[in-house]
């Protein structure tokens, strides 16, 4: 089992930026893919980034793409999604997941493990 935990979400205003975290527990983290999902209300949850086990795969949706980075920190069990010049569009729940297969190019339902999410409110 994998637990994960995102924190970082908040209220921004459109431009600014934001920095979210996951925490993973449960097993070795550096085995794990991690990606980052969200969800806007009344839209289906969408991709948002991938990383690899070892960072050295990356994957983004084209809606983030040169905005957004996906990182992490094998050390700290931590993934991180660095969120600069947001959008309204933004808006949404981000949720980080977890796979224990190595690919970054496949669909949520491909992920083993989620978080509980948390909320990134831009205004405009």
């Amino acid at each position: 089992q994998v637990q994960l935990v995102e924190s970082g979400g908040g209220l921004v205003q459109a431009g600014e930026s934001l920095r979210l975290s996951c925490l993973a527990s449960g097993r070795t983290f550096s085995s794990l893919t991690m990606g980052w999902f969200r969800q806007a209300p009344g839209k289906e949850r969408e991709f948002v980034a991938a990383i690899s086990w070892s960072g050295g795969s990356l994957n983004y949706a084209d809606s983030v793409k040169g905005r957004f980075t996906i990182s992490r920190d094998n050390a700290k069990n931590t993934v991180y999604l660095q969120m600069n010049s947001l959008k309204p569009e933004d808006t949404a729940v981000y949720y980080c997941a977890a796979r224990t297969l190595s690919r970054v190019d496949v669909p949520g339902s491909l992920y083993d493990y989620w978080g509980q999410g948390t909320q990134v409110t831009v205004s405009s």
